[in-house]
């Protein structure tokens, strides 16, 4: 892989970022809990609160991912990756002081407003550093080494939660957080983007509304992208509008994930920190697997859209057992889907990738993790009321896993398109060919 001095900087940037990220994951449902309905094992305050927290922070990431994505595209990746690196350990430094009622909303608060760049930030810059300095035939292998990087850092901050109390775990993340700002700033080099003749982009020459021609390189990158240029960046291919569309649901499913599974598995079978993080571990190792031998070996060869579409099926299969689990461990052996599941993420944002020129990959990248951010919105709307409505006594019936299998649907959903983009693109190609006949 070319550039890979630059590159292994940016991928312990990343995994140190994750690594305090998930290694609070476990712990946060106990603290929740803790903090909003002392000794109780079920509590619809605390999936609400969890909910509203996705959907605020969702809401603003809509706006911020476009912004950041066009303003790195004319500043630089580094300068913008910054940011979202110091906001992350900001909230974690709250809980790693203490973790009293008054302290958990003072968390919760700062945790809201930073998501809105943090949740999705380190990714978007990212991907478009390593669009900077991948050529895009390897770019899929790039992605997938990313996505690798980061389930690799799930399953050590994981991990690491398995192993440390509580009050240990806050305060070794802070640490690790920080650390991860301070290492970006000194090691990770600024990139310079050049238009290849082979790489112009496909949006350089679009209509506008009067017929005229219009660059949408000419745009006021310094604003923030109003719908309109989102909106024609979308309608550029209909690979791109197909993978717009996977994205969101493929976000919905996992935003569904995080709003429910904890809190299912807590009231089914009475989970605590370490068994939440068994079952993550179990998933992340899975994923570091896929994405550091898979993506790589198969992603050239059969390609991302059949990649995609094996991931959100096992996605889908995933929930389908967690929602009727029978017994203690059966969580265990669908987490094992994990060897497929997350390689969603990685072969969409190559798809993606391939579709605009090097001079849009920020804004291109940026667009889609607001088209996901929108999801994150709609996904704790839709399954917080479900899940605690099942989870609670007055179900309309017994099947405490509903909202689990709704998620998976989601998925099944995303399935369904992401066997069209490859139809779809083909058919349309054909037809460009006859009509230049």
């Amino acid at each position: 892989m070319e550039n890979w001095g630059r590159l292994s900087h940016l991928f312990v940037t990343v995994f140190l970022a994750n690594f305090a990220e998930l290694m609070v994951s476990p712990a946060i449902p106990d603290v929740t809990l803790a903090a909003v309905c002392p000794g109780k094992d079920e509590c619809s305050a605390a999936i609400y609160l969890t909910g509203f927290q996705q959907a605020i922070a969702g809401i603003g990431s809509v706006i911020m991912m476009p912004l950041i994505g066009n303003l790195s595209d004319v500043y630089g990746r580094k300068a913008l990756l910054s940011v979202p690196l110091v906001l992350t350990f900001i909230p974690i430094v709250v809980l790693a002081w203490k973790r009293t009622t008054n302290f958990f909303y003072a968390y919760y608060i700062l945790k809201t407003l930073t998501a809105m760049i943090t949740q999705s930030g380190v990714t978007c810059l990212a991907l478009g550093y390593l669009a900077d300095n991948v050529k895009e035939g390897k770019r899929v292998s790039a992605f997938g080494v990313l996505q690798g990087v980061s389930a690799a850092a799930y399953v050590g901050g994981t991990l690491a939660a398995r192993l440390l109390s509580t009050t240990q775990i806050f305060q070794v993340a802070a640490t690790i957080s920080i650390l991860a700002a301070i290492y970006m700033g000194v090691f990770l080099k600024e990139t310079t983007r050049g238009t290849d003749a082979l790489e112009q982009p496909i949006l350089e020459v679009t209509e506008s509304d009067d017929g005229s021609s219009k660059s949408l390189k000419k745009m006021d990158i310094k604003k923030i992208p109003s719908p309109r240029d989102i909106f024609r960046l979308l309608k550029s291919s209909i690979t791109f509008s197909l993978a717009a569309f996977v994205a969101f649901f493929n976000s919905l499913a996992e935003a569904g994930l995080q709003t429910c599974l904890l809190y299912f598995l807590k009231a089914r079978f009475g989970f605590m920190k370490d068994q939440f993080a068994d079952v993550l571990l179990i998933a992340y190792i899975g994923a570091t697997i896929s994405n550091m031998l898979f993506m790589p070996t198969l992603g050239p060869r059969i390609g991302e859209e059949t990649l995609l579409s094996l991931a959100l099926f096992a996605g889908f299969l995933n929930m389908f057992f967690d929602s009727i689990a029978w017994a203690p461990w059966v969580p265990y052996a669908s987490a094992s889907m994990g060897l497929f599941l997350f390689l969603s993420a990685p072969n969409l944002r190559s798809i993606i990738s391939k579709q605009v020129g090097p001079n849009e990959q920020g804004l291109a990248q940026g667009s889609i993790l607001g088209i996901t951010a929108f999801a994150n919105v709609i996904s704790p709307l839709m399954y917080s009321p479900l899940s605690a409505l099942f989870l609670s006594e007055d179900a309309p019936f017994d099947f405490k896993g509903f909202s689990i299998l709704c998620v998976g649907l989601a998925w099944l959903a995303g399935f369904f398109l992401s066997i069209m983009i490859p139809i779809l693109s083909k058919r349309r190609k054909i037809t460009h060919i006859s009509v230049e006949v």
